[in-house]
């Protein structure tokens, strides 16, 4: 009903065209027309990423050995067949920059290929290796002068050795020369950038004062954005992405930006590298993973095929996720797999047991992470107690994830609603751990036991069944400018003891920005969609001064019911909204003010490749008003 009247009103669309004149703001409007995709899509991502880093298991305690017993376990058992492929040396590899031109040397006592007859040293011997047996190789470095574990972790083994210049074994500086050698001569596949070095090392840090490393003003305080220079963090990371590009011609690489979360990444990563940390590290128990999830679970729409949010590597095998933890283990895999995390073992895998390996080697979870649609599972219901997780497969089924977060058996009650289903028809289930099917209609009760997941391949009538919402679809949905002009730290995330804080100090505060950022299914601030009364459980919430891009695979047309959402403060601008095709206009409402109905937006995009959502007021705000693109879709 509601397409056929924005069919009617569709009719008067050119009419208002006229009425509503293109508002202009200042040169290198940001809300112009890309008429392509911007978000990141070179490297080799075109799926989350796979494999083993040596830093959970090892921490810089690494040499040849462990890493060619990993590597080789990984193909033995099966894993690299199942997707495993990157085998990643982090922190600890370095032995120092050689004086005076700059290059870096590899300590050869812990990786003795290394050692060249004429006195340098080389990973090329242990990448071919790694290569001959079908892998890939990575390796780690710093985007400052300084490494993480010389910052934060001195004690541990294999740290650099001689002068101060030696020891400065970080990209600053060196950002090309480094590249070049990682990749077109040692081979390198993956590079890993830390932010240690940009972040801990002011003129009063005991080490500085001391003489054992030169002064890095900070750029980065991860316990606030207002003392981070969020764009000279960003100018260093571009920079890194733009070596990886001259250096690779064949476009065979993959970036890691490793800012966790901080510097309001959540922003301009997508831009800049395949995969980005948002959050500090994970740790072996369930409050930690809790947390790494959170940083990841609002915002789907900010990750895509070539870019996508790192939750931090598996901590399956460890800790609270070891053999005696196997729900928790289930748990953590098959949520790491919805949120289409990068799926990178951090175990020592010479001595995991069967059970472990089963885990990691689960190919129907395995199959959801690497669904070639590389759409982020949504949240279909949020909560301190129950999160209910549902992804659109390339095959237009879906999977759901009910996620019982606390320590104590609960029940959950799961809706077709949920799936955006048919209420009155059949939705099938099947347990993607168990392999056991059930049926219900209208909704379900599910009993869950302490810190377990269930997960399921769901079938049905679908609600909308001559196409996608958007928000069922993110992979192909770029919040380009998303209207966020102060970045604000996201509260909604489950807060835990850092382990290498305990309870010191207040606790750790709200501190990833993304408070505000473009949501599915809610406004930017958590809220439900609703626009003058009306409410929406399907669309996209974004603020106003937002230009969204959509990738469109073969649809005809899109259409909305669009408006400034009521959960709205300031209301004192109307807001234009406009959808255009390849760069083209398509359609234009008239300023829409607060208070007003739904507007239907309907737009013919047979034939477009890329459509552009542009929310505008007449001039420019500091805090827009959210807006709702209402059952916002894709059409047949």
């Amino acid at each position: 009903m509601r397409h056929d009247m924005i069919k009617k009103w569709a009719s008067g669309a050119a009419a208002m065209l006229a009425l509503a004149a293109p508002m202009a703001w200042a040169q290198g409007d940001p809300l112009a027309p890309a008429g392509r995709w911007t978000a990141y899509s070179r490297g080799s991502a075109t799926l989350p990423p796979m494999g083993w880093n040596s830093w959970n298991a090892f921490t810089s305690d690494i040499d040849e050995e462990k890493l060619l017993a990993s590597a080789t376990i990984i193909v033995q058992s099966g894993l690299a067949a199942k997707g495993y492929r990157y085998i990643d040396i982090d922190d600890g590899w370095w032995l120092k920059r050689r004086q005076p031109d700059g290059r870096m040397m590899i300590r050869t006592t812990t990786f003795p290929s290394a050692a060249m007859p004429d006195g340098t040293t080389s990973f090329r011997p242990l990448t071919d290796r790694l290569h001959a047996m079908g892998l890939k190789a990575g390796i780690y470095s710093d985007i400052g002068r300084n490494s993480c574990g010389q910052v934060f972790t001195s004690t541990f083994p294999n740290q650099p050795e001689g002068t101060v210049a030696e020891r400065e074994v970080g990209l600053f500086g060196h950002v090309d020369q480094d590249i070049k050698l990682y990749f077109a001569d040692w081979g390198f596949d993956l590079i890993k950038v830390d932010g240690c070095g940009i972040r801990g090392l002011p003129a009063t840090d005991p080490k500085v004062m001391a003489g054992q490393y030169r002064a890095f003003k900070p750029l980065v305080d991860s316990d606030s954005l207002a003392r981070t220079d969020v764009a000279a963090v960003r100018r260093l990371y571009a920079e890194v992405g733009a070596a990886l590009e001259r250096h690779n011609p064949d476009n065979d690489y993959l970036f890691s930006i490793c800012i966790w979360g901080a510097a309001d990444s959540r922003s301009w990563s997508k831009d800049v590298g395949n995969i980005s940390r948002t959050s500090e590290d994970i740790s072996a128990n369930w409050s930690r993973m809790l947390h790494n999830l959170d940083s990841v679970l609002r915002r789907p729409l900010y990750a895509h095929p070539g870019s996508w949010n790192d939750p931090d590597m598996l901590f399956v095998g460890s800790g609270e996720f070891d053999e005696n933890h196997l729900v928790e283990a289930r748990s953590h895999f098959s949520l790491w797999a919805m949120v289409n995390a990068p799926l990178f073992i951090g175990y020592d895998l010479r001595k995991a047991p069967p059970a472990m390996l089963d885990v990691l080697g689960n190919a129907r979870v395995i199959a959801l992470n690497q669904d070639a649609a590389g759409n982020q599972a949504v949240l279909a219901y949020d909560s301190g107690d129950v999160s209910i997780l549902v992804k659109t497969l390339a095959n237009g089924r879906k999977a759901v994830a009910v996620l019982n977060r606390t320590s104590a058996p609960i029940e959950a009650v799961l809706t077709a609603a949920h799936l955006k289903m048919l209420a009155d028809a059949d939705v099938r289930l099947t347990d993607l751990w168990s392999g056991a099917s059930q049926s219900f209609r209208r909704e379900t009760r599910l009993k869950l036991g302490a810190r377990e997941t269930l997960l399921f391949a769901a079938e049905g009538t679908r609600k909308l069944v001559d196409g996608l919402y958007l928000s069922e679809q993110p992979g192909v949905v770029n919040p380009a400018v998303d209207g966020v002009v102060v970045p604000e730290a996201e509260p909604l995330i489950h807060r835990a003891i850092l382990p290498w804080m305990s309870t010191r100090g207040g606790g750790e505060r709200p501190r990833y920005g993304g408070w505000g950022g473009a949501a599915a299914d809610a406004t930017p601030y958590g809220a439900e969609l609703a626009i003058a009364g009306k409410r929406f459980d399907s669309g996209v919430g974004v603020l106003a001064n937002s230009r969204i891009e959509v990738r469109n695979n073969g649809y005809r047309r899109f259409s909305a019911m669009v408006g400034i959402d009521e959960s709205a403060r300031d209301r004192s601008q109307p807001v234009t909204f406009a959808i255009y095709g390849d760069g083209k206009l398509l359609a234009r409402s008239k300023p829409v003010r607060y208070g007003a109905a739904p507007v239907p937006l309907t737009a013919d995009v047979a034939g477009v490749k890329i459509v552009e959502l542009v929310a505008r007021t007449p001039t420019a705000m500091r805090f827009s008003d959210p807006v709702t693109w209402g059952e916002a879709a894709l059409l047949r």
